[in-house]
């Protein structure tokens, strides 16, 4: 079965860009497409499940994500979080939630602060993980002038797809592939989402020295991601087929 998953993923990709110009027109252009990546595998306690959970909403309540967020009030950002494991397991714990404004920061910081854990664990499954969000970012409202996916983790992939393999399906979708390497097991995590994880346009690796260390390393990753300006003249293969935006 688990041989069978990038096959279908490929397919449903495809049908979703065959069918995308006859209902590209109803989804909300906004500025950014989010999707935020948080590890839930065996590696990760409970407690520092908590203070991922706890870090990325303090990050969302910084004054600085806040004035960055309201820069990009007239279109706005789509904000998604999904919890990932091994290749069984990944959850859209957030829905899609669109942030203009203190109002919307606030209400989607108090969402990540409540949302459970994942049950079921496991193994560390970046490239399915890659995938999920990638699905998500196919079939959510938004259509965003920039598509990120963020990972944050502390292991190196050792289950699910290729890592490889599901990073060139992202890219190929004009999608921006981000990591914040949790340096709490492995001191060099940091090089290997470096060179076998992040991928696209302006992409970069944070590091945090452990989970203590997240709030503030995931408050200066948010502040590099929403500020980024799209390449001048550049739109990404999914935009092509959309009318000007206004």
């Amino acid at each position: 079965m688990r041989s069978e998953a990038p096959v279908l993923l490929v397919l449903i990709l495809w049908a979703l860009a065959v069918a995308a110009p006859a209902g590209a027109q109803e989804r909300r252009a906004v500025d950014l497409e989010l999707a935020l990546l948080v590890d839930v595998s065996s590696s990760v306690n409970d407690q520092e499940f908590r203070l991922q959970a706890d870090g990325l909403a303090a990050a969302f309540r910084a004054p600085a994500v806040r004035d960055a967020l309201r820069r990009l009030a007239r279109r706005g950002v789509a904000v998604s979080v999904i919890q990932w494991a091994n290749h069984a397991n990944q959850r859209t714990s957030v829905d899609w939630t669109l942030l203009r404004g203190d109002a919307d920061a606030f209400r989607l910081a108090a969402r990540i602060e409540a949302m459970p854990r994942l049950d079921q664990r496991g193994h560390t499954a970046l490239g399915s993980a890659l995938d999920f969000a990638l699905a998500a970012l196919e079939t959510n409202r938004f259509a965003g002038l920039r598509r990120v996916i963020d990972v944050s983790g502390d292991g190196r992939a050792n289950d699910g797809v290729p890592l490889h393999a599901a990073r060139d399906r992202a890219l190929d979708r004009g999608v921006t592939v981000n990591g914040l390497a949790i340096l709490n097991e492995l001191p060099q995590l940091d090089r290997y989402f470096r060179n076998y994880l992040i991928g696209g346009a302006g992409s970069f690796v944070m590091v945090a020295r452990d989970y203590a260390d997240f709030a503030a390393a995931m408050t200066r990753k948010l502040l590099r991601e929403i500020d980024a300006a799209p390449l001048a003249g550049r739109r990404p293969p999914h935009q092509a087929r959309l009318a000007a935006l206004p």
